[in-house]
């Protein structure tokens, strides 16, 4: 009987270790202007390590001026992963605005007009 790969099990413990040092390492060490209040919603590991997607949102700032923040200092902050994370290879991090959150919020409002307007005509 063939052995059960670990490796899926791992990329997730992986992804969910930079989620958490670089939400760190971006609250305590990065300096630039134009990153406000971030939250690190996702991080997507490619298998061979060598790259990570990751999907952020902002709760005050300019989110094309903070993903452009980010991916300028993705070097810097790679190199302080390197510094936390016990793995052969940490990976080349992409930044990209989760639109999520907007979406959510939209859609909430939407529901809450179709509410109120179904409540006046009753």
């Amino acid at each position: 009987m063939p052995k059960k790969s670990t490796t899926p099990n791992r990329s997730f413990k992986v992804a969910d270790q930079i989620q958490r040092d670089l939400t760190e390492l971006i609250a305590r060490e990065l300096k630039d202007p134009r990153v406000g209040m971030v939250t690190i919603q996702a991080v997507e590991v490619t298998p061979d390590y060598a790259h990570a997607k990751v999907f952020f949102s902002v709760l005050v700032g300019d989110s094309r001026e903070c993903e452009e923040a980010l991916n300028q200092a993705a070097g810097f902050l790679r190199n302080g992963l390197f510094k936390r994370l016990h793995i052969h290879t940490v990976p080349t991090l992409h930044f990209q605005f989760d639109r999520t959150t907007e979406r959510a919020a939209d859609m909430n409002a939407l529901i809450a007009k179709a509410v109120s307007s179904r409540a006046k005509e009753d």
